[in-house]
């Protein structure tokens, strides 16, 4: 008798052995192995149709429906399952069906050789003997040295010999101890028993009274009331189940709970040779969902035993051995950090950096974060609950004193002498002391930093200085504060006190290992100065992008290796989960979060003010008052110019043309309300602060206002339709909902509130939506209140649980991210597109489509596109299901899940299938690769309909050779586009080195069978095929200006597709902030929206002038930004660089900010600018011009009266242009000499 079995990994194992002793012939298959398998596939189908009986165990992965659909008629099939969910698919009784659950639900070696026996002699009809499925512990405490297992705590204790004073808890699954696969286990608590006392419980996970097993909530208040100081939750599976109730637990247990993983369906040398660790959905149930209970510490243990052992039949797991000792020392420093009194703990804070635009100007770089005052606060609780450290009074005195010490890297401006000079210097490292540590690294690890950097200390490499060397000693910089120190992070991929192509030797090689420096400062702070706890402060610094695997680190990671055995905690934005996903997984991070930033109106300002006033009286007048409407219009065309909106609209040509008047105050009113609607950050936010008065009243507006139901509410209820009240309408119900707000804060019962504010305005008042809006304000207040950011910290500190809870963009509807203080997670990526998402995408679709058509006649055959992390977690896959709707599927969704995709007929579509070329960014790549490999899938059927190639562009530029890769990145394990590193490092002449620097950064395919293919000549085809490229803003919390990946990427794919297919290829910007309200504009147009309504805007920048020198470098790296974009698209409009001139540099009181706060900010605001007009990017105002040249010379004055006589060669302000061929060229001259 032959049975065929399609199951997973582990269950196949209790299957094998009964099979033989029963002398059937099983043909076992591992549905992991044939979801990414379609040669497999196929003699799996094979076997199943030459089989007597075939048991599955089926799931919602779309490849069922292959597996299922290719099954033959009269083969008895048993679709069995721990639930009824699949039964239906079986062709058998489902009485035999359920029996055969119920074997398979209590397994164990008789069960399943009893479940054999039954389909032998209830389907198959052969005369055997079986018993009716027997019942076993669903849960029980398990230890290998028992020989027995326990039901309750205290049978267990009395048989354990104790032999220390503290006690682990382990958390692990019932299938491996009924399956016997537990050598992981036994590894690991050896190891840990070494050091504790262990108590090891196994349990199903999944609630079900009529079994008898119990939920996770029980399982933990039944098994671990002896107190514990750890809890290890070492299941490969966590099911999703009651994780509310659970996390409740969790909090009261109150210690932290630690997952280490295990690979299941990958060997340790499979692991080992991997540049991800872990992929797709893989990283999706074991990685991500214990993240939703707040685990940590994802070390990988365990790993699938080598196949000629385990073969098809199973597989069984074994220990890493190295992980397990390094995960076991990680889980030590945590409890050792719990049991050491405040006083004696010492606490390492890392501020960030942001080198490329300026060392010295970006000391606690961080994204909306105050992150000097942060720490000064941070510092002053600490000293409250009794820790020895000291505390700076304020972030200002913080900043001063690191940089009168100079205790950063050095740069263009600070040299190595001076550093050691001023008392910067912590440590002065032995070169004997570090090579000691040093060559206890993995070889291959030594290797690549030799190489890049020299021998320890470091040396001169291919004209790169050593980094941070003197008197042949390692200098690890930073300020002490007693028990406390605050350094700032070492530069990743440069040495020097330069910046230029030539030292940026990270722009040469990606995956360049750090410096030796770099790995000596994280050294010293965990065994010099003896750090309890480290702290990053802020989003983001470089650690978590060092070169190593996505996830499921191994020793020759670099961030596993700098990061030691030191307990990490990180202060990150709630609203940036993509980058503090990679943090938690690629530096052991647990996060603590904080608030976003208070986004307010922008209001107009100057003559944008004025022009808005002056078009609402043409409007009023043009009807009635013909003379005044005249008048007007002069008046209108005045501001026009003097506001630059009349060259952006081509006010000229219009007025030449002689386009109607009316005509063109639309257009103006289009450009100032598109101003206007902009929301922007008010400040900083400060850690452990809630916004309070007015700042509360903007803060709960700006997260209401994304459903509308405030404004549509007022808006009812003085008489208006909000579909077809007009901008300025819109504009005071928004005030007047701010003013609801505000008053329902103060007390005021909603009615009254709604009389209040509304006055002789009010029509009827709507009670029900009134309530439902003061319920949401004081849910919203309450939240706001339980937010206990330092406090939570503190906890951290003190080596405590810290609870977990979402993230994303509580601006886009979702106060669920409030209270913060937690340690976030992000999403199941299995429901992304959502069918909102799709809705939205599909429009965005057609309005890029339309606006191509409108400007070039013509139907895109091909849309370059940037596509991030950020577009799943902030917005639900609105850009994939944009690129869905382009090729011509839509998503098909079982219970919310995406399980495949439908091909949308060509008749149904309406229009040819448009190709997508993308670049897709190294978070998405490592956080979200199932969606990458869903999207692959989908462009790869499409490209093989047989459908005419001008109604299918995928298929016509297919079969001219270009193949279907369509999805390409960095190099696996890198991160990163080179071209903002080019930029910034001035290693660039003319565009065309820009576009191959984006050309050999980005040139990886991605996708389903193929992971970081290197294939160049296929990029390159590609782009030179685009029509246009895209990229789009959903918020105003980030938008182009907020990052060098921005230009960097879409500016970089955009002169990357000029310079190859030597056409104005446009580039356009999405724009779904408004989900009613979709639009498609030009770059340009972006560019001037976002600098005019906040860059340029009195209100913005007095915001950042609030926070000193922490606002300073924000102001000086958004101008950087400008310069990029112009850099790598030519873009921005002259007039955009005279006005930042007029308005950082020459205005008096601003440059006195600067040289009060931040003089290293304006020189390198200064020196950018003279860059753009040096390149010939800007045509400069010639007064503006001048005036700038004479700043710049008094602000390197500023700066050099801050040196002195400080020692050592800098390169100060001037620009050295080094490109990548020049590199290489420089490299070539040497090697001849």
């Amino acid at each position: 008798m032959k049975i065929t079995i399609v199951a997973w990994g582990s269950e196949l194992l209790q299957f094998s052995g009964a099979a033989r002793e029963a002398g059937i012939d099983l043909s076992a298959w591992q549905v992991h192995e044939l979801i990414d398998d379609s040669e497999k596939r196929k003699r799996c189908i094979e076997s199943c149709r030459g089989s007597d009986v075939v048991l599955v165990h089926p799931s919602n992965d779309s490849v069922w429906d292959e597996i299922l659909g290719g099954l033959a008629e009269g083969i008895p099939v048993i679709s069995f399952g721990y639930t009824d969910a699949w039964w239906s698919a079986s062709t058998v009784p489902l009485a035999v069906v359920s029996t055969v659950s119920a074997y398979f639900l209590y397994g164990g070696p008789e069960n399943i050789r009893n479940l054999i026996r039954y389909v032998q002699a209830e389907v198959a009809g052969i005369d055997v003997a079986y018993a009716p499925p027997q019942g076993t512990r669903w849960e029980g405490i398990y230890h290998p040295d028992a020989g027995r297992v326990f039901d309750d705590t205290d049978a267990y204790l009395a048989w354990y010999p104790s032999r220390h004073p503290v006690r682990v808890g382990l958390l692990f699954s019932r299938t491996h101890w009924v399956n016997g696969d537990l050598a992981v286990e036994d590894a690991l608590i050896q190891e840990l028993e070494k050091y504790y006392d262990v108590l090891p419980v196994f349990c199903f996970g999944v609630p079900d009274k009529e079994i008898g097993a119990r939920s996770d909530r029980e399982v933990i208040e039944t098994f671990f009331t002896a107190p514990i100081s750890a809890l290890i939750d070492a299941r490969t599976f966590t099911p999703p189940r009651d994780t509310d109730a659970f996390t409740e637990t969790l909090v009261k247990l109150g210690v932290p709970v630690f997952h280490p993983l295990i690979l299941y369906h990958r060997t340790e040398a499979e692991w080992m040779s991997d540049t991800d660790g872990m992929r797709g959905s893989d990283v999706s149930w074991y990685v991500a969902m214990p993240e939703f209970l707040g685990g940590i510490e994802m070390v990988p243990i365990g790993a699938a035993e080598s196949r000629d052992r385990a073969g098809t039949e199973g597989e069984r797991h074994v220990p890493i051995d190295e992980r397990v000792e390094k995960f076991v020392g990680r889980v030590r420093r945590w409890i050792d950090l719990a049991l050491k009194p405040a006083a004696e703990r010492r606490v390492a804070f890392i501020l960030h950096n942001k080198p490329c635009a300026s060392v010295e100007a970006t000391v606690g770089a961080g994204a909306h974060l105050d992150t000097l005052e942060s720490v000064a606060r941070v510092l002053e609780a600490m000293r409250d609950r009794g820790y020895a450290v000291e505390c700076p009074g304020s972030g200002r005195d913080l900043i001063e004193t690191i940089m009168n010490k100079k205790a950063i890297s050095d740069f263009r401006w600070t040299s190595v002498e001076e550093i050691v000079r001023r008392g910067g210097a912590l440590a002065l490292v032995e070169p004997e002391e570090y090579a000691a540590w040093f060559e206890t690294l993995p070889p291959g690890v030594r290797t690549s930093i030799c190489k890049a950097w020299g021998r320890p200390p470091g040396e001169e490499v291919d004209g790169v200085p050593p980094a941070m060397v003197y008197e042949g000693k390692i200098v690890v910089t930073g300020v002490r504060f007693g028990n406390a120190i605050v350094c700032v992070q070492p530069k990743r991929g440069c040495a020097g006190p330069r910046c230029d192509g030539e030292v940026c030797r990270i722009l040469h090689d990606p995956g360049v290992s750090p410096t030796h420096q770099y790995l000596a400062t994280y050294r010293y702070i965990e065994e010099t100065f003896g750090a309890d706890v480290i702290v990053h402060v802020g989003t983001h610094g470089n650690f978590e992008f060092l070169p190593g695997k996505s996830v499921a680190l191994s020793d020759t990671c670099f961030p596993d290796i700098a990061i030691g055995t030191v307990p990490h905690l990180y202060i990150y934005n709630a609203d940036n989960p993509p980058e503090g996903t990679i943090a938690k997984r690629r530096s052991y991070a647990t996060l603590v979060d904080h608030m976003q930033t208070v986004m307010t109106s922008s209001d107009l300002y100057a003559g944008l003010k004025e022009l808005e006033e002056q078009i609402a009286d043409y409007n009023r007048a043009k009807g009635v008052d013909r003379a005044r409407a005249h008048a007007l219009e002069h008046t209108i065309a005045d501001l026009l110019v003097q506001t630059g909106i009349a060259d952006e609209m081509g006010f000229r040509a219009m007025h030449e043309d002689g386009t109607p008047f009316e005509e063109v105050v639309a257009a103006a009113h289009t450009a100032v309300t598109r101003i206007a609607d902009t929301r922007i950050p008010d400040g900083m936010h400060i850690f452990g602060e809630v916004p309070e008065g007015e700042r509360r009243v903007e803060f709960i507006h700006a997260i209401m206002r994304y459903n509308g139901e405030v404004r549509g509410a007022v808006l009812r209820m003085t008489g208006h339709d909000a579909s077809t009240a007009d901008d300025a309408l819109l504009r005071d119900a928004e005030a007047a909902a701010k003013s609801l707000i505000a008053t329902i804060l103060e007390g005021e019962p909603p009615d009254r509130a709604a009389e209040r504010v509304l006055g002789d305005r009010l029509r009827r008042l709507d009670l029900e939506a009134l309530q439902k809006i003061q319920d949401g304000v004081l849910d919203l207040a309450a939240r706001i209140d339980d937010s206990d950011e330092i406090g939570s910290l503190l906890s951290g500190c003190a080596g405590g649980y810290v609870p977990p809870g979402p993230s994303g963009l509580i601006t886009r509807g979702k106060p669920e991210v409030l209270p913060t203080g937690r340690n976030f997670y992000s999403l199941d990526p299995f429901r992304i597109p959502t069918r909102a998402a799709w809705r939205i995408g599909t429009r965005l679709a057609e309005s890029v489509i339309q606006k191509y058509i409108e400007e070039h006649r013509a139907i895109p055959e091909n849309i370059g596109m940037y596509w991030m992390a950020s577009d799943v977690m902030w917005a639900d896959g609105e850009q994939l299901a944009q690129v869905f709707s382009l090729i011509g599927v839509e998503p098909v969704w079982t219970d919310g899940r995406v399980r495949s995709c439908r091909v949308i007929p060509l008749e149904e579509l309406g229009r040819p299938r448009i190709d997508v070329t993308i670049r897709m960014s190294g978070i998405l790549r490592d956080c979200f690769y199932s969606c990458i490999e869903l999207l692959d899938d989908a462009i790869r059927e499409v490209a093989g309909l047989d459908e005419p190639p001008d109604m299918n562009f995928i298929r016509k530029h297919a079969l001219q050779g270009s193949g279907t890769a369509r999805i390409f990145g960095s190099r696996p394990g890198t991160y990163g586009n080179g071209v903002s590193l080019a930029v910034y490092a001035s290693a660039w002449k003319e565009e065309a080195d820009l576009a191959e620097v984006f050309l050999r950064w980005n040139s990886y395919a991605y996708g389903r069978d193929n992971f970081g293919e290197e294939s160049p000549e296929t990029f390159s085809a590609q782009l030179a095929t685009v029509d246009l490229t895209f990229n789009k803003t959903v918020t105003d919390e980030y938008d182009l200006l907020g990052c060098c990946c921005y230009f960097g990427a879409h500016g970089g794919l955009t002169g990357a597709v000029r310079a190859l297919s030597n056409r104005d290829v446009p580039a356009y910007y999405g724009d779904t902030r408004d989900r009613d309200r979709v639009e498609v504009r030009t770059l340009a147009e972006e560019i001037r929206r976002v600098v005019r309504a906040k860059l340029l805007n009195p209100k913005w920048i007095e915001g950042m002038k609030r926070h000193g020198y922490k606002g300073a470098g924000d102001i000086s790296r958004q101008v950087g930004t400008v310069y990029g974009w112009e850099a790598t698209t030519q873009e921005v409009d002259d007039r955009i660089f005279d006005d930042i001139t007029r308005t950082f540099v020459l205005d008096a009181e601003m440059r006195q900010f600067f040289a009060d706060e931040n003089p290293w900010a304006l020189e390198e605001i200064g020196r950018r600018l003279l860059e753009a007009h040096e390149r010939g990017l800007w045509d400069a105002d010639p007064d503006v011009l001048e005036g700038l040249r004479a700043a710049y010379l008094e602000m390197e004055g500023w700066i050099e009266d801050r040196m002195g006589d400080a020692g050592g060669d800098v390169q100060g302000g001037a620009v050295r242009v080094v490109t990548v061929g020049d590199v290489k060229a420089l490299r070539g001259a040497r090697e001849k000499e």
